[in-house]
């Protein structure tokens, strides 16, 4: 199946959902009032899924990559913004979990389209190097 649009990247997809949960748990009362944590925790999210988006509309492979990493590195940062949301109260350990595996699945998906992304590279690359 060819992707023609980043809403068809699975990776996309599934920051959209991390983005959906996290905007969910920040509209409780007590999150909602911790506007630095809450309004960093939101960006995280968002960078996560934008940055599929900006990286896949580059039609670079490396450039692609790089923002994967972004967006991966952002799934990380909602991992560790929970802790803190934790910590504080904002949210229960049930919360905490079901948004933590997103971000993980988030961040596995990401991760997985990168190694694909790198062979298709290396292998293109070879490729050029033996028909010259």
């Amino acid at each position: 199946m060819k992707l023609t649009r980043f809403e068809d990247l699975e990776c996309w997809q599934e920051a959209r959902e991390l983005t959906r949960l996290v905007y969910r748990a920040t509209k409780d009362s007590r999150f909602g009032r911790d506007l630095r944590l809450a309004g960093q925790i939101q960006a995280a999210a968002t960078s996560s899924m934008a940055n599929c988006a900006e990286g896949f509309i580059r039609r670079s492979d490396k450039e692609f990559i790089q923002f994967l990493f972004i967006a991966m590195s952002s799934a990380a940062e909602v991992q560790s913004h929970l802790y803190v949301a934790l910590d504080q109260g904002y949210i229960d350990q049930e919360s905490f979990q079901e948004i933590y595996d997103q971000a993980n699945k988030t961040g596995m998906i990401i991760s997985g389209l990168i190694k694909y992304l790198r062979t298709k590279t290396t292998r293109s690359t070879k490729q050029t190097k033996q028909t010259r």
